[in-house]
């Protein structure tokens, strides 16, 4: 179980970071900033991404180990999904607050209700999973060349 724990939280953090980049950052008075934080990131349509993160690195995961019980992969999944939605919204508040005032926030909120916003919200989780496969493959791809290269010198 430690194992698996180590397993999963390097990725999840690079999701987080992944995440974090990608989408947009926030500022001000808390209360009412966590209130237009929250609902930035339900027009952005965050939960979804998050969600598909998530079951990305578990499908993952779940093919290095075989031994582990579908139900437990399912558990964890649940459990997962809602720390996303609570644990990191908590953890990128002050990120978001460092970068951008609550009237930016808003304007944000604003694209998303447009229909190139709500699109870019809806295709995002897509997106999400398309360049997380994207990025495993040019990781894969990189990791070879330069294996190649250390070789070609005699390391």
């Amino acid at each position: 179980m430690k194992n698996l724990l180590k397993t999963i939280k390097k990725p999840l953090l690079i999701i987080a970071l992944l995440l974090s980049s990608t989408m947009f950052s926030f500022g001000q008075d808390n209360n009412s900033y966590k209130a237009s934080l929250k609902e930035m990131m339900d027009a952005a349509g965050s939960s979804e991404a998050y969600k598909v993160a998530i079951v990305q690195t578990l499908k993952m995961l779940k093919s290095q180990k075989s031994d582990v019980p579908e139900a437990y992969w399912q558990e964890l999944e649940t459990v997962f999904i809602k720390s996303a939605q609570e644990d990191l919204f908590n953890m990128l508040l002050p990120v978001y607050q460092k970068h951008i005032t609550e009237a930016e926030l808003k304007d944000i909120t604003k694209f998303y209700h447009t229909p190139t916003g709500k699109k870019f919200a809806e295709k995002t989780p897509l997106i999400l999973q398309d360049s997380m496969a994207a990025g495993q493959e040019w990781g894969k791809k990189l990791g070879e060349e330069l294996v190649k290269k250390l070789q070609e010198k005699g390391y």
